[in-house]
């Protein structure tokens, strides 16, 4: 039987695990890019152009000389000639000269002449000697703008390369790709990129009394639970989940699958065992998997004491608390930067947060952080009367124990209380991570 070591507090453990982790580059694979959402970035992205690739209106309006414009105003107007109109995705076939206007839409091409576009706010369009049909057909005379308002050089422009220029780096490598940046490949028509593989995690649950969720439990059995919170937590992160199943209380049988999986998989998740009962074997078989080992056995931390922090051989193995609700939230705090780890991910963004306001007193015990689940709920009136400020959010904890996993599927958010305070007052301003 291996004893707890010392506690660790949770930043501490989390430093000390990923340190002992090795450096390496990420396996790399070539995918659509139209398929690349989420995934992150093997090598940087160069622009292969600019972007704008030419000198584009940015909004409706008219392409002019500048200096045309300059002293007009509501009460002294200027007047240009109107020489023709910018056809969407089209070359002007003609050029802008001193005294002269072409009515150009969001996006259209400047012409050779013009060095800024006035919006159409600023102007009034008429025909001085026929009768104006519309802004681009005419009948006879001579169409001309009045303006209104005076611009400067390079107003209403996007120009060449003002978004990117060609060869500069769009897309750092170890960058998650959102939207956005679907978006920017497609406009540079980069249509296939190189992307870090996904890590395959593999989840073993410990424990006679469980069994598959298809079946019906006996007195005394449960349905597994972890497997399947922590395969989708592994998805979530950009891993790729391996299910090795339910396994026995049997030491010989949990070594033998745990260095199965620890060979083909970059990370090994192991649920239950990790407590100091009699029953504990998880810490024994992580022993025998590889040097340098157990690097942490426990974690000074409530939901998830008993926690195993371990490094086998240049692989990460971690053992998480059986119960389903302290595996979750140890998964998010040690597992999840693991596989930022293995993705090579260079700028981890945090979890979001937002404040709100605590309905009710949250006792915690000195020396040990703590992790409240709470439900975010909009502010009663009564409650609103009774303080001066403006809030959005209260935040409500939710008290339950660390085997009921609808408890945390209620909750939004999770709230820190750190090791140093024996607890949260109603009415304090708090920070909810965002689950």
């Amino acid at each position: 039987m291996i004893e707890f070591l010392q506690l660790h507090p949770p930043d501490e453990a989390l430093t000390l695990f990923l340190r002992a982790l090795p450096d390496h580059e990420p396996v790399s694979e070539l995918m659509d890019t139209i398929e690349a959402l989420g995934r992150v970035t093997a090598e940087s992205v160069r622009a292969p152009h600019s972007l704008p690739a030419f000198n584009r209106s940015a909004m409706d309006g008219y392409a002019v000389r500048a200096a045309d414009t300059f002293g007009a105003s509501e009460s002294l107007p200027g007047y240009l000639s109107l020489v023709g109109v910018v056809a969407m995705g089209a070359v002007p076939g003609f050029v802008i000269k001193p005294g002269e206007a072409a009515l150009i839409h969001t996006g259209g091409m400047l012409p050779e002449g013009a060095d800024s576009v006035i919006m159409l706010e600023y102007t009034q369009s008429f025909r001085r000697g026929g009768l104006r049909v519309d802004n681009e057909k005419t009948s006879s005379g001579k169409d001309e703008i009045e303006v209104l308002h005076a611009i400067a050089v390079g107003e209403n422009i996007l120009h060449i390369g003002e978004d990117v220029t060609q060869g500069q780096i769009v897309l750092p490598a170890g960058r998650r790709i959102r939207p956005a940046e679907i978006g920017g490949l497609m406009a540079l028509g980069i249509m296939r990129l190189r992307v870090a593989k996904k890590p395959k995690i593999g989840i073993l649950s410990t424990g006679d009394e469980l069994l598959q969720p298809l079946l019906d439990p006996q007195p005394g059995q449960v349905r597994d639970i972890n497997t399947y919170t922590l395969s989708s937590l592994v998805t979530q992160a950009g891993g790729e989940p391996v299910l090795v199943g339910i396994l026995p209380d049997d030491l010989e049988k949990l070594r033998s699958i745990a260095k199965k999986t620890l060979a083909g998989c970059d990370l090994v998740l192991i649920t239950a065992g990790s407590s100091a009962s009699a029953r504990d074997m998880t810490a024994e078989a992580i022993c025998s998997l590889g040097k340098p080992g157990i690097l942490v056995h426990g974690v000074n931390i409530r939901p998830g004491k008993p926690t195993i922090l371990a490094v086998c051989d240049g692989k990460a193995v971690i053992g998480l608390p059986g119960n389903p609700v302290s595996a979750l939230v140890i998964a998010s705090l040690f597992v999840v930067p693991v596989i930022d780890k293995l993705l090579g991910l260079t700028a981890v963004l945090p979890r979001p947060t937002l404040k709100a306001r605590l309905t009710l007193n949250i006792p915690s015990q000195a020396g040990r952080e703590e992790w409240v689940a709470v439900r975010l709920l909009l502010p009663p009136p009564d409650y609103m009367s009774k303080i001066r400020d403006n809030i959005n959010l209260v935040a409500e904890p939710i008290f339950s124990k660390s085997n009921l996993i609808f408890s945390l599927a209620a909750a939004d958010g999770l709230v820190k209380i750190p090791a140093d305070v024996t607890g949260i007052s109603a009415g304090e301003m708090v920070e909810v991570v965002m689950m």
